[in-house]
């Protein structure tokens, strides 16, 4: 691991042999879902404490039409699902030690930090449990609620491996930042679906993406982004790759790691 570690580091050192400074995109997965309870306000906290100031959650919809962060259908506590339940229901159940969080909950930190500067709302709309008519509500109360509350200067950007919720909000809401997530690498046959759907930015899985396929991406005018990255050198190598942005569940660590070995670089969001 050390080995890997040193070969993704020198590799670094040789793309910005010859800048006298550069900025690295690394933002919080989950707020840090390996360090904190994932999706949180300890989670949040946690890595905006550290210095982070780009971030992803998931967004789940519950019976009754209100938005709740988790990442999963099935309820933390096993007892139920968050598509079959009512807010009441689910407000006081914990993640971890800490409390489960909902968007408005989420909206409201980020406006009295003030100085995000990066968010990534990723809509969990399984097809199994999310009728197009869902995707729509889903889409349009989500969509205003984020964009009344977007800190100016701030990017905040709509994503999902359903391709149903990023073509209505493209239909509806041209001037909105999407992505396409994908269980794939960068390669051809992700960036041709990205821009097939005119969409601008491209999350790929770090394992099998290469640097050739991060600049063809760049061709095709994509934003890249990779994921997932839970160990130091894969962050190291997101970066190497030439990825626009790294997606980390260690953000704490990377950070640490990254200005300790590295310390011309800044870590940007």
């Amino acid at each position: 691991m050390k080995k890997t570690l040193l070969i993704c580091l020198m590799a670094l050192m040789t793309i910005t042999a010859f800048a006298q400074e550069a900025s690295v995109r690394v933002f919080a997965h989950r707020g840090g879902k390996a360090e904190f309870d994932e999706n949180t306000l300890t989670a949040f906290n946690g890595a905006y404490k550290a210095g982070f100031r780009g971030f992803e959650t998931d967004i789940r919809m519950t019976k009754d039409g209100e938005f709740v962060l988790l990442h999963d259908s099935e309820l933390p506590n096993g007892k139920g699902n968050v598509e079959t339940s009512k807010a009441k229901e689910i407000k006081n159940i914990k993640v971890g030690k800490s409390k489960v969080l909902f968007l408005e909950d989420l909206l409201e930190w980020i406006q009295k930090k003030g100085d995000i500067q990066y968010f990534e709302f990723e809509l969990k709309t399984d097809p199994s449990l999310y009728s197009q008519e869902m995707v729509e509500q889903m889409c349009e109360a989500i969509y205003h609620k984020i964009m009344a509350t977007k800190p100016v200067g701030s990017t905040f950007v709509i994503t999902s491996f359903d391709p149903r919720p990023l073509s209505y909000l493209k239909s509806r809401f041209s001037e909105s930042n999407l992505m396409l997530i994908t269980s794939e690498p960068v390669n051809t046959a992700t960036i041709t679906m990205a821009t097939e759907m005119g969409i601008k930015r491209l999350a790929g899985k770090l394992d099998g993406t290469s640097l050739d396929a991060v600049k063809k991406a760049h061709k095709e005018g994509l934003f890249v982004s990779l994921w997932p990255t839970d160990e130091i050198e894969e962050v190291a190598l997101g970066i190497s790759l030439g990825a626009d942005a790294v997606c980390t569940d260690i953000p704490v660590a990377a950070k640490k790691a990254l200005n300790k070995a590295m310390p011309w670089v800044t870590i940007a969001f």
